[in-house]
């Protein structure tokens, strides 16, 4: 089952780091940094669950990791996980927290982890409870409780002690895959080869081309009531263009036996279907939608040309405002300069006296 784990680590106490012993020396002090550094991923990964959880009391936690499929996990950028045990009120559960890179990776993670029978749940975007507890993605973190069932509160008494919490947006790839007559739980997000070969190994990993940033959201549907019958397995590959997602089509195309639809940056394929007839409705329902978000013009007071009048009146009344205390001020200092004597004289008068001068009496050399 894909919730089966491994211990990494014997159960420990979060009082377990107290009880190192004070160094007295400098090479005792050393010592003891290097024992923390060593201890710090550790300590890290505790502090997901707290002690009271509700009406419960955490008993013991330990650092967990996936036992197989190593690889897969890897695709989904796992980085550690942590289960703790509560007792409480008579009963008691087990709570695992896994981490990962992003939130598109614990999206993956999740579809994969939740249980075949398991039902959606409100307590979550991504949530789903089945008889013997409750699966839950939130960022990039999936919670998983067995033998329990988490309300509301709670829920956001642990969200909000999580630690580098990433809340990117999901891939609106898994958006595109048809709900009529989707297996419950049949969804698989695909990031590599690795998972590829796990959930759909009849597509070549050459085919799907990952190293151009390819990815994929597969699903189940049931069996056609009518004609020959058999459950279809859909896979959606998602490009960063149209224009390699039309030269990854003719690559699709040459797997035999494939039925095959490109719509914009989309690839949708089904190997072999029992009935094409109804496969080929099924790719019908495939259609990509793009998101083109135009940029609004918001209108502002500079638009308004009552406020364009009015702000150039007010705009004049302070030129001329500047204009007379500067002319105020000029004043004022030529008069007190003259005053006390240190500005410059009035400009004396030049008189021309023209009737002392005649032709017949020409001016001395």
């Amino acid at each position: 089952m894909p919730r089966s784990v491994e211990i990494d680590t014997a159960t420990r106490r979060r009082g377990d780091a107290a009880s190192l012993p004070v160094a007295a020396s400098p090479r005792h002090r050393v010592a003891a940094s290097a024992v923390f550094l060593l201890l710090l991923p550790t300590l890290a990964a505790a502090a997901v669950w707290p002690e009271q959880l509700g009406a419960f009391h955490r008993v013991s936690d330990q650092s967990v990791s996936f036992q197989s499929n190593q690889e897969i996990w890897d695709e989904y950028g796992f980085r550690d996980g942590e289960e703790a045990h509560y007792e409480g009120a008579g009963e008691q559960f087990t709570a695992r927290a896994w981490r990962f890179q992003d939130s598109t990776g614990a999206m993956a993670a999740y579809e994969w982890l939740r249980l075949p029978g398991s039902k959606p749940s409100s307590v979550a975007r991504l949530a789903a409870e089945d008889a013997t507890g409750a699966t839950i993605a939130h960022g990039n973190y999936v919670l998983v409780f067995v033998g329990y069932h988490p309300a509301a509160p709670l829920l956001v008494t642990v969200i909000e002690g999580l630690q580098q919490v990433d809340n990117s947006p999901l891939p609106t790839l898994m958006g595109y895959l048809p709900t009529q007559d989707l297996i419950p739980n049949s969804e698989r997000y695909v990031e590599g080869p690795a998972a590829l070969q796990k959930f759909y190994p009849g597509i070549p990993p050459s085919t799907a081309a990952f190293h151009l940033s390819a990815e994929a959201q597969i699903g189940t549907f049931n069996e056609v009531p009518s004609g020959p019958g058999g459950d279809l397995k859909l896979a959606i590959f998602s490009y960063p263009t149209p224009q390699i997602a039309r030269q990854q089509t003719a690559q699709f195309q040459q797997i035999a036996g494939a039925m095959v639809k490109r719509s914009g940056p989309l690839v949708a394929v089904i190997l072999s279907p029992p009935n094409p007839d109804a496969a080929e409705k099924l790719l019908s329902l495939i259609r990509y939608q793009a998101d083109i978000t135009l940029d609004q013009r918001v209108n502002t007071r500079r638009d308004n040309i009552g406020d364009l009048v009015i702000n150039a009146f007010v705009l004049i009344g302070i030129l001329l405002c500047f204009a007379l205390v500067g002319g105020l001020a000029f004043g004022s200092v030529r008069a007190f300069l003259r005053r006390g004597g240190r500005g410059e004289a009035a400009d004396a008068m030049i008189v021309l006296h023209l009737q002392d001068r005649s032709p017949s009496h020409p001016p001395n050399p």
